[in-house]
Parts: C-alpha cells; sequence; structure tokens
C-alpha cells in the first residue's frame, strides 16, 4: 500500500510554514507540489509540480482528479513516501485532499498547516466561531451563499469573471436593482502575510473594476442583503452552464422559444385539469410541468442577462415590487389615505386604479392582448367593464351576443369558461369515441 503525506505551505512566505511540515519535506525524498505559483513553494525544492495540468485540463475538476491520479501511481510503484505540498492548509478549500482520501489503497497521512482563513481572522477582527463565519468557494458563490445573511469569508476569487459573478448574485440579494447599491461594501483580503499585503473596503458595485484579482485574494463580506433560494439559485446556474455548453441552447433566441413556452403553458393547463383536490391526485404531474414552464422562464432571463437588460433576479425583484404595491389594503401605506379592500370586487377596482395610474394609459383596456382566444379574451373585458362599473348593452339574439352572456354568467359563478367548455368538449369526445368503439 502507497502512502502519501500532504503538507501544508501555509498562507504566505516560507515562514509560516509548520515545523512538523519542514521536518516531513526535509524526509522525504519524493516531493510533489500542486503549484509553483505560491510564495512558499520554493521550500519544497526539489519538486515536481502539476503546473501542466492546469494547462491541458477544460475543469479544475479534472485538473485536480488527475492530480490524484498520478500521486496514487507514484506511491504504488515507488518506494518510500510520496510528499504532496499544497497552498494554505490541506485541511481547508483543498480538494485533492478530498478526492486522496476517497482512494481505497492508499494511506494518506494530512499535516496540518495555517489556513489563509487564520489570517483573515485577524485582519478583519472577528473570531469566527462566535460570528459564525461561513467559508464558500468564489467559483461558487451563487450556489454556496445561497440561504446566508452572512458573515462569509470567501476563498478562491482569483480571476476578473468571479468577482463580476460574486458582485451580481450578491446585488441581486439586496432589494434594489443590479449595480444600484453603491453604499454597500465588501472587504477585500489580497496577499495576507506578505509584503504587498492589502485589506481594504470597496463598493459591490466596483468590485470586478476596482480589484485586480490573484491567486491570492479573497473577499470577507459582513452582511448580506437578503438570503437566496438555493434550489432556485442551482436551477438558474444550470440555465447558464447549459446555455454555454449545449449546442441546442446556444442556438436559441427569445423569438425561437415562443413555440417552447406557449406549448409548456398548455402542457400546464393540462396538468391542472387532472389534479383532483379530493384525492390530491395528479400534483406530481403538475410540479413536473410547472418546472417545464419555470425553465422557459429562466432561459428568457438569461438571454436577457446576456443582453445586458435583466437578470432572473429583476424579474423576482419586479413582480415582488408590483404585487406589493398593487396590494395598499394588505401592505399600506397605512398612516394617510389608507386604502380598503372588502371583497374581491374592490381589490379589482384598486388594482386597476393603480395598474392605470403606474402605467399611465388611458384605458383599463390598454394592454390586453388582442391575439387572445376569443372566450378568455371576453372574460378580461368582463372583468374590466366590472372594474370599472360598466355595464355594456349586450344583444343576446346574436351567437357573439349569447356567447358574452355565457362567459359573463360564467364568471359570475366563479367559474372559468374556457375550462368549463373544455371539460364539456372532452365529454362529448369521450361520447364519440365510446360510440365509435360501439359500431366497431
Amino acid at each position: 500500500m502507497g502512502r502519501v503525506i500532504v503538507v501544508g505551505l501555509g498562507p504566505a512566505g516560507p515562514e509560516l510554514i509548520t515545523g512538523a511540515a519542514r521536518q516531513a519535506i526535509e524526509r522525504t525524498r519524493r516531493r510533489f507540489v500542486r503549484t509553483w505559483r505560491h510564495p512558499a513553494a520554493a521550500a519544497v525544492d526539489p519538486a515536481k509540480s502539476f503546473d501542466d495540468l492546469y494547462d491541458q485540463a477544460s475543469s479544475f475538476e479534472e485538473v485536480y482528479r488527475a492530480i490524484v491520479d498520478r500521486l496514487a501511481a507514484e506511491a504504488r510503484n515507488g518506494v518510500g513516501d510520496v510528499l504532496y505540498a499544497v497552498p494554505g492548509s490541506p485541511l481547508v478549500a483543498e480538494r485533492t485532499v478530498e478526492l486522496l482520501r476517497a482512494v481505497p489503497d492508499l494511506e494518506l497521512e494530512v499535516l496540518v498547516g495555517l489556513s489563509f482563513a487564520d489570517l483573515a481572522w485577524d485582519r478583519v477582527g472577528v473570531d469566527p466561531l462566535t460570528a459564525g463565519v461561513r467559508l464558500v468557494d468564489g467559483r461558487r458563490f451563487a450556489i454556496d451563499a445561497a440561504g446566508e445573511r452572512g458573515p462569509l469569508l470567501v476563498a478562491q476569487c482569483d480571476a476578473e469573471h468571479v468577482l463580476s459573478d460574486i458582485k451580481l448574485a450578491a446585488l441581486a440579494a439586496f432589494d434594489r436593482s443590479v449595480g444600484g447599491r453603491a453604499d454597500e461594501k465588501v472587504i477585500v483580503l489580497q496577499r495576507l502575510g506578505l509584503p504587498d499585503e492589502q485589506v481594504f473596503e470597496v463598493a459591490w458595485s466596483d468590485l470586478d473594476h476596482a480589484v485586480v484579482p490573484d491567486h491570492l485574494t479573497s473577499l470577507y463580506v459582513a452582511e448580506m442583503g437578503a438570503p437566496i433560494a438555493r434550489e432556485v439559485a442551482r436551477f438558474a446556474d444550470l440555465t447558464g452552464e447549459l446555455r454555454r455548453r449545449c449546442p441546442w441552447d446556444q442556438e436559441q433566441t427569445h423569438r425561437s422559444l415562443r413555440g417552447h413556452l406557449l406549448e409548456e403553458t398548455y402542457e400546464v393547463l393540462e396538468a391542472l385539469d387532472s389534479v383532483d383536490p379530493d384525492s390530491l391526485s395528479g400534483y406530481e404531474e403538475l410540479e413536473e410541468e410547472l418546472g417545464d414552464l419555470l425553465y422557459q422562464i429562466v432561459f428568457h432571463s438569461v438571454l436577457a442577462a446576456e443582453a445586458g437588460q435583466f437578470t432572473l433576479a429583476d424579474v423576482a425583484r419586479g413582480i415582488h415590487d408590483k404585487l406589493k404595491s398593487r396590494h395598499p389594503h394588505v401592505f399600506g401605506p397605512f398612516d394617510s389615505d389608507p386604502v380598503e379592500a372588502k371583497d374581491a370586487d374592490e381589490v379589482l377596482v384598486n388594482w386597476e386604479a393603480i395598474k392605470r395610474e403606474q402605467k399611465g394609459r388611458d384605458s383599463v383596456m390598454d394592454g390586453i392582448p388582442p391575439g387572445l382566444p376569443a372566450l378568455l379574451f371576453a372574460d378580461k373585458v368582463i372583468h374590466k367593464a366590472r372594474s370599472v362599473g360598466v355595464v355594456p348593452d349586450v344583444d343576446t339574439a346574436t351567437v357573439a351576443g349569447r356567447l358574452y352572456e355565457a362567459v359573463r354568467d360564467a364568471q359570475a359563478a366563479g367559474l372559468d369558461a374556457e375550462s368549463e367548455l373544455r371539460e364539456f368538449a372532452k365529454a362529448i369526445g369521450e361520447q364519440i369515441r365510446a360510440s365509435e368503439i360501439s359500431s366497431m
């Protein structure tokens, strides 16, 4: 069985390498260092590095697995222990150590070392246990920080695009539009323990412009604006990855997705029809179809973000603010001119009045898509008429008049005319099928 000894090089220069690590380096002849890009890496020389893998691989995970494969093969085939030196502490943000632990026929000894986090606690003046600080990966910030309010210590902020993604995720967590919280600050920690160490505050909106990132850059976030839902963040991240890596997703535009959006909407409607509130059957199908529809919404948001227009967070924020402003009887203001709504009809009246003011529309009819199906269009018109107290003159001698009256009667009974007619037609269809079978 091969044996690998893992040592940490500490967060800065060789003076921060522990005595135990130095002794292991001195007594072990077969030495490997993950990368020479570290201020203390020369302390392991002579050694072989894995820097070549970073240039060849397409992802960090691929690099780390290749490193582990090489180390395991070296430990099995050679004579004596293998020493593997990593930046910082082997126990903090070191994926290769996780993978080495999973190798079945490999003996592993890990010598703890000083981490960049130890210096960070000193520089920001916090006790991580008392403050409840969580350590997250900057490359997975939108997901790993989801549901968190802070404080957070963000590691591996080594590229401009990483800082940009962190900034967008953080600003989206504040109840503002992206880029609109110039007053919110984040602490930047760079090259801690080295002569050119820097610790400074920067506005979130300037993070990816004011900071020149390197492999010794981290962030300290005292407080997030609001927690992000983890599963929604994971889903949005997946949608973005498909857009970047899947040929079909890469070809799509807002226009090309129109048919898919319509199809998924109708499939949701069909799933709704199958739900039985008494037996609770049909909900599994509804959940799946709602997911398909959500994918279309997130996809359009990704396309809009690429165009620099809005993000999924902006969509969520927009509907949140709209619903809040359209329900003054629920959310106020209650101190002056309070709005009351005793029933659903008054809610509709208030809604239309607020909507007209916000949209600057001259008529409640403005904004109704003329291409809606006729029954749905009539249903909208009846709602609008009721909201402004108009009682139209309907000639029931005409087919159109009778259809309009039927929609109005359904609405008054709390029914959806479109759904009622669809179910009725489906029942007739089943009668036709039964008749065809009996006549065969």
